[in-house]
């Protein structure tokens, strides 16, 4: 069991300025510094209407935090999310996460992800390197530290040969992970589970999801 104490403190996250490309609104959000220097290009970060204004929009920060552009987009998320996208300028990259995150494959296990999120039994989705790296995720933020702490324990104690991982909070929300292999890659799922869900039935749905990603990649 991990504990559900605030993790995060103000060190943990930058200020930055965002527009709404359609309404030109603006809003200082706070985003996870671990988060953006993670990333190896750009990191997309999804801003769900009612974050700045009414609108959903996209928004690609760097690794200095500037804001490298926006995107108006044609769905629906109900919160901020973040995962790694990649920069054209900066030309080709050999690292092997970085061209997953290029290709659509990636694009369509993000909106599986997504689509499991119906903030009654399922409060947030992730994606993982098996050393704690972000790919994606709509995890709130005090849970989402946690995870990236954890999954860092667990490399650096070789248990990353685990195929699962069930972690309960002390509000008995769940965690519960799958570690699976994408092209020729280990990287691990995460759903974030209400207090009304048993961990077998979050196994459940984690074996669904790892079933539509093979489906995805045949």
């Amino acid at each position: 069991m991990i504990e559900t104490d605030d993790l995060a403190v103000k060190g943990d996250y930058h200020d930055i300025l965002v527009v709404c490309p359609t309404c030109k609104a603006k809003k200082e959000l706070k985003i996870p510094i671990k988060i953006i220097n993670q990333a190896k290009q750009l990191t997309t970060v999804s801003i769900p209407a009612g974050a700045v204004c009414e609108h959903s929009f996209q928004t690609f920060v760097d690794k200095n935090f500037i804001v490298r552009g926006y995107q108006i987009v044609d769905f629906e998320f109900s919160h901020m999310e973040f995962y790694e996208s990649s920069d054209t300028e900066l030309g080709e990259t050999d690292d092997p996460t970085s061209k997953l995150s290029s290709q659509q494959l990636f694009q369509d296990i993000i909106s599986l992800l997504r689509g499991y999120v119906d903030d009654k039994e399922i409060l947030g989705s992730g994606m993982f390197t098996v050393d704690g790296h972000v790919l994606y995720s709509s995890l709130p933020s005090n849970t989402l530290f946690s995870i990236i702490k954890e999954f860092e324990v667990r490399s650096e104690k070789k248990l990353s040969s685990l195929k699962k991982m069930y972690l309960e909070l002390e509000n008995d929300q769940k965690i519960c992970s799958n570690y699976i292999e994408i092209q020729e890659m280990r990287f691990a799922l995460v759903l974030f589970f209400s207090q009304t869900v048993k961990l077998g039935m979050g196994n459940l749905y984690l074996n669904d999801l790892v079933k539509k990603i093979r489906k995805l990649e045949n």
